[in-house]
């Protein structure tokens, strides 16, 4: 069985993307219940860290903890990578000692290579042009919130997941960077309805568009006008308009962007019912406004929670399968 990766949400079939939604559901109860869940003891997880991170470290390190494994961090500034060593020889030693490895990098072109050369799974923690572990985590709060309002949908009922995930209608407001194009590839997925807003010149991936509109379910449209996406909308993302590596960009994308900060007054365009998520960290007041971040309709803290369920029960996934194949 060749060993998987996952570099981007496709990597998954949609049935495994809901059972590993599934699975991280029930690590969020069990953890809230206090019970052990080490289902994978013994196995290393080399983390290697070309960007700074907050969630993505804790998350995974804590999550392989949970899990019973160990994790192993590597920072370029600490590590053979800061000075030159390939990517590829580094992906060679890694196999030997870990069952699998994460990297947080910048081009996408070094998770592939990382990946190309590793005997043992890969995830991306995050490249310059996805974040699929983010995007389990969105899903996974959107799930939530289907089952709490009730909607005849259990997320204990892997049937169930797909269906209430495509009974949201997704927004998405601001740059076309990682987070637009993963969720992109989440609709093309799971057949969901996303419109995104994003002004001229900073539209996310057209290949990722014409990729996902091939899944006959899938509605995407970009457009220029926040106040159109937002129309209607249940679920409204939205991200820091300069993100890493585009500091200099700053100031001139805060102009740009001024028109497209996720107030009250645009949120009312949305669904009553409409949950807001934000990958974090947020600059309040520039792409959200701090009454609708800490407001009732936010979700980002179980969102941000979301990160540990979501990536053990992926971790568990990728391990169980490299264990059966023997990898």
């Amino acid at each position: 069985m060749k060993k998987r990766d996952y570099l981007k949400q496709r990597d998954l079939t949609a049935a495994e993307t809901e059972q590993v939604l599934q699975r991280a559901e029930e690590f969020r109860l069990l953890r809230k219940l206090r019970t052990p869940h080490a289902t994978r003891p013994g196995h290393v997880l080399g983390m290697l860290f070309e960007k700074a991170s907050t969630r993505t470290r804790a998350s995974f390190e804590i999550g392989c903890r949970e899990l019973g494994g160990h994790p192993v961090v590597l920072n370029a500034s600490d590590s053979q990578i800061g000075r030159g060593e390939p990517l590829r020889d580094t992906a060679r030693v890694l196999s030997g000692y870990c069952h699998a490895i994460m990297i947080r990098t910048f081009g996408q072109a070094r998770a592939e290579e990382l990946a190309s050369y590793a005997s043992v799974p890969v995830i991306n923690g995050l490249t310059d042009l996805l974040h699929p572990c983010q995007l389990l985590a969105d899903l996974q709060t959107v799930l939530m919130e289907s089952t709490a309002r009730a909607h005849g949908v259990s997320a204990a009922d892997p049937v169930s997941v797909g269906a209430a995930l495509r009974g949201h209608r997704y927004a998405w407001i601001g740059d076309g960077n990682n987070m637009a194009n993963s969720w992109i590839e989440s609709a093309g997925l799971l057949g969901l309805q996303l419109q995104l807003a994003c002004p001229e010149g900073y539209d996310p991936d057209p290949a990722l568009i014409a990729e996902a509109r091939k899944n006959p379910q899938t509605k995407i449209n970009v457009v220029r006008d926040p106040r159109e996406a937002m129309a209607g909308c249940t679920v409204v993302s939205t991200d820091v308009f300069a993100s890493m590596g585009q500091e200099s960009e700053a100031e001139a994308r805060r102009e740009v962007f001024a028109s497209y900060c996720l107030d009250a007054d645009l949120l009312k365009l949305a669904a009553p019912e409409a949950i807001v998520l934000h990958c974090l960290p947020a600059h309040r007041g520039e792409e959200i406004s701090e009454e609708v971040f800490e407001g009732k309709q936010s979700r980002v803290w179980q969102q941000a929670e979301n990160r540990l369920h979501a990536q053990k029960a992926l971790l568990e996934f990728l391990l169980t399968s490299a264990d059966s194949s023997g990898k």
